[in-house]
């Protein structure tokens, strides 16, 4: 899959530094992103902004899909692509953990754009027929587990955890990919996955014998949510309504921030202006476009996200007067972060010793901790 996304791109000549007219502050005529698999809200919203900037601007957006982490950040680290429309695995990417946490990859110097924040939720897309009806009620069943996917496997972990439900007290059904988990219950193989509630996977398993449901995550509950912020500190409380499987009105659970367009200080400010400004400017002509693309209006958008922005998606901020005191702290701090890791990291591939993945782990806890930030991530 990563050798034929890497080639795609190739295909379509695009490299970054090829013909982009950048300089002139103007945008290339053809711009690449990456998202998770077709048949997703993400790939679909991609889609949508793709046939909006074609109309508008004349712009071609190739939307190649990645079913892991790796996938879709590997065409962005090779200036393949310019951005990643992705999840989670953007955090983990500039933290360098699990699959960004070895030899191969490195801190990466993510750079934010734009969160998509609906009415949908981060949830465990649950078979109806197996009759849970809260998320303590998925212990001892089979939960869908993507190699490869540590942001999709932390989401489990720290949905579990609301409930005091340990990976322990469930069957790991392991799989290659997103959609390979959600057919998977279709077809009775696993009784519970993460997911985006507005996904159009979720229309195909309401449609099926087993049904579609979400369990609520109070937010009356405090600690069922301090352990499910201190596996994942960057989720957020929202009222879930879009898609099937939520009660009727809505119900409480994790506001969906997916997904998250970003880039690497690789792509220009230009580009990235002219990026962000192209999907806010020309919101009207793609918001009904894909399930949950109402979700990238500027009033949805995360002041205090896990990721410093780019310099270009601030200038526009800037421009359109919303760009706040709290956004201009939250950026800093990250970029500081973001420094630490990376000082880090050199001075741990300098001298890596007889086990480099253990050495790395507690290297960027010792130098996080030491600067007075959380590692997050101790272990994996």
């Amino acid at each position: 899959m990563l050798k034929r996304l890497l080639s795609s791109a190739v295909a379509a000549g695009v490299m970054l530094a090829a013909g982009v007219a950048a300089a002139q502050g103007k945008m290339p005529s053809t711009l690449v992103t990456t998202a998770y698999n077709t048949g997703t809200s993400g790939y679909s919203q991609m889609v949508a902004v793709g046939a909006m900037m074609k109309n508008k601007l004349g712009i071609d957006l190739r939307v190649l899909p990645g079913g892991n982490d790796v996938a879709r950040f590997a065409p962005v680290r090779a200036k393949k692509a310019h951005f990643t429309a992705t999840g989670s695995d953007s955090v983990y990417a500039q933290e360098a953990v699990y699959v960004f946490g070895t030899d191969k990859w490195g801190p990466m110097p993510v750079r934010l754009l734009l969160v998509n924040r609906s009415n949908g939720c981060t949830n465990f897309a649950v078979a109806k027929d197996i009759g849970v009806t809260s998320m303590a009620d998925l212990k001892g069943k089979r939960i869908g587990w993507v190699r490869g996917s540590p942001a999709l496997q932390k989401a489990a972990e720290s949905l579990l955890a609301f409930a005091n439900v340990s990976l322990t007290d469930v069957t790991l059904v392991e799989v290659g990919g997103w959609a390979a988990s959600i057919n998977g219950i279709v077809d009775g193989d696993i009784d519970a996955a993460i997911t985006a509630t507005q996904s159009t996977f979720m229309l195909k398993m309401d449609a099926s014998p087993r049904g579609v449901m979400h369990p609520p995550i109070p937010h009356s509950d405090d600690a069922g949510w301090a352990r499910i912020q201190k596996i994942v500190p960057w989720y957020y409380k929202g009222i879930c309504i879009d898609g099937p499987g939520n009660a009727e009105g809505g119900q409480d659970g994790i506001s969906s921030v997916y997904p998250i367009m970003v880039s690497t200080t690789d792509v220009s400010d230009d580009i990235a202006y002219g990026m962000t400004k192209a999907m806010i400017d020309n919101f009207e002509d793609y918001k009904e476009g894909a399930p949950g693309a109402y979700g990238w209006a500027l009033d949805k958008q995360i002041e205090d996200f896990y990721l410093p922005s780019h310099p270009g998606a601030i200038r526009y901020f800037k421009e359109k007067g919303a760009w706040s005191a709290k956004a201009q702290a939250n950026h800093e701090a990250m970029l500081k972060r973001q420094a630490v890791l990376s000082k880090a990291w050199k001075a741990h591939v300098a001298k890596p010793g007889d086990d480099f993945d253990k050495g790395w782990m507690a290297a960027r806890a010792a130098a996080l901790t030491a600067a007075g930030m959380d590692p997050v991530f101790a272990t994996w």
